[in-house]
């Protein structure tokens, strides 16, 4: 299943047309964007789909698709792939190294990057993003997918120059300044994957491809980072995981490659969609 927010209003997707589900639920079902994060109504929204007449199904416009969770917290995880980590010349990890990305940075999939000038090293990182569907603590690893309501597409924008600042390097409030989290165009539940555990993700600068991985070159899977991080921390329906990022982002390229007015970042999760996301100087 497909689901997005389609201004604003949640819409079950099927090829290039869109059912809103508070319609189709005769109100039963308020237009929240919570409902598509809730594991509790997707078998309710799948009937909805399978029951709606053709009529029901509507033609959009994808410049109006939102973003698809609106989290009370998101995680993200540095160094995770392991072709990143060799291009950083860095160990892979004994444990997930995670960072917080604030809530506000989280916009859409065709929304503007604002890099106003005098962030003159601002990075990109293609992600795949994992939306909890439930609440969950101390999950199993074996039922760490039965926690998400489903993937999207994400970037974990950068400045570089604050995030390396002497004397301590940080990582949240450089990865964290609005417009620094775009995600979508859609939520996808893992049903429609052939294999959730190898998805294919890629990325764009204008017309030059910068990065494409697999998650199957993570360090740590989705089921470990959901298993580990929920040893410390509650999850929450919509609740995202930026599992990190493949090889390619800016600062390891000859000659480094940062976004600046006027550039347009692509971003591509196989199965789930491209977001178009132009750089402007806010």
């Amino acid at each position: 299943m497909k689901l997005a927010n389609l201004a604003g209003r949640p819409v079950v997707v099927r090829d290039d047309l869109a059912l809103d589900i508070a319609d189709a639920s005769k109100g039963a079902i308020e237009p929240r964007l919570e409902v598509l994060c809730d594991l509790a109504l997707h078998d309710e929204l799948r009937t909805l789909a399978e029951r709606a007449a053709e009529a029901d199904w509507k033609p959009f416009d994808k410049r109006d698709l939102g973003r698809v969770a609106k989290p009370y917290k998101a995680i993200g995880v540095a160094l995770n792939y392991r072709a990143h980590a060799e291009e950083s010349n860095l160990p892979v990890p004994d444990e997930p190294s995670v960072f917080a990305k604030f809530a506000s940075s989280v916009v859409g999939p065709y929304d503007s990057i604002v890099v106003e000038p005098q962030y003159d090293k601002v990075d990109y990182e293609a992600e795949l993003v994992v939306v909890m569907g439930k609440a969950g603590k101390n999950i199993p690893e074996a039922d760490a997918w039965s926690h998400v309501a489903g993937v999207t597409a994400g970037q974990d924008i950068s400045d570089r120059k604050e995030q390396w600042r002497k004397p301590i390097n940080q990582f949240t409030l450089p990865k964290s300044y609005d417009t620094f989290s775009p995600i979508g165009p859609y939520l996808v539940t893992l049903d429609e994957f052939a294999d959730p555990d190898d998805i294919e993700v890629a990325g764009w600068v204008d017309n030059l491809e910068v990065q494409r991985g697999r998650t199957s070159d993570l360090i740590f899977s989705v089921p470990e980072l959901i298993a580990w991080l929920s040893k410390r921390v509650t999850f929450e329906p919509g609740d995202l995981i930026f599992t990190g990022t493949p090889a390619g982002c800016g600062v390891r390229r000859t000659p480094r490659l940062y976004l600046t007015e006027g550039k347009v970042l692509r971003t591509e999760v196989t199965g789930v969609g491209t977001m178009v996301n132009p750089v402007v100087a806010g």
